[in-house]
């Protein structure tokens, strides 16, 4: 449950083709600056450089008051709604909602994802579909800064990396107000209650209500 070919569908994301140089996903966090730097350029006429290295698609809706930091791609149909901050490399896709005071950095944002409220989201990606409720977040760095190890039971992944926030799968739920722990992985179609605490991994098609209590949906009564 952990590699990009289970977790996410690649045919929603203008990240697919460097997605697929990778096994896990949290490999392809230290390149997505370049990565976005690489793809902006070759766009087409549909994008508009509206700033240096700041793409936006001609359908895509950005209030105001929203700051799009470079380097950034916004896809068509998205709403950038008033004080999101969009700190830079974040690839955010089609027919997303990046909500009001929604912070993104270092981020791939498949199709139709939505942030709507409140939400810390950084060094992450989330997949097609998934849904973070109002004031969810992804903590990203670890209280006393070790490296991030990915959990699932007693076996452990070396990841190497400082800022690892979370990976979400594919229709991924997140209830409101809940945190995910630095090295979360989350199955596709997978819920989180509310006020939740995540860490370690999450299996595909299950409801995670806390950290001793996890459920298959087919065993839900």
């Amino acid at each position: 449950m952990y590699t990009i070919a289970e977790l996410y569908d690649l045919d929603h994301t203008l990240a697919a083709d460097y997605l697929r140089q990778f096994t896990y996903p949290w490999e392809a966090l230290k390149g997505i600056k370049e990565m976005i730097l690489a793809l902006g350029p070759t766009l087409g006429e549909e994008y508009e450089e509206v700033q240096p290295n700041v793409w936006v698609h001609k359908t895509a809706k950005v209030f105001p008051s929203a700051y799009l930091g470079a380097p950034c791609i916004i896809g068509p149909r998205t709403e950038v709604r008033h004080c999101a901050f969009v700190r830079g490399s974040a690839l955010v896709g089609a027919d997303c909602v990046v909500g009001n005071s929604v912070e993104l950095k270092n981020v791939i944002l498949f199709d139709h994802v939505q942030t709507p409220h409140y939400n810390y989201v950084g060094d992450s990606i989330l997949g097609y579909y998934s849904h973070m409720g109002a004031g969810s977040i992804t903590s990203n760095v670890k209280s006393d800064k070790k490296l991030v190890v990915v959990h699932n039971g007693t076996e452990q992944i070396e990841t190497g990396m400082k800022k690892f926030g979370a990976m979400l799968g594919d229709y991924v739920e997140v209830g409101c107000n809940a945190v995910c722990n630095p090295g979360t992985v989350i199955g596709r179609r997978s819920s989180v209650y509310p006020t939740s605490c995540v860490r370690g991994t999450v299996p595909a098609d299950s409801i995670f209500k806390n950290s001793g209590e996890i459920i298959h949906r087919e065993e839900r009564a």
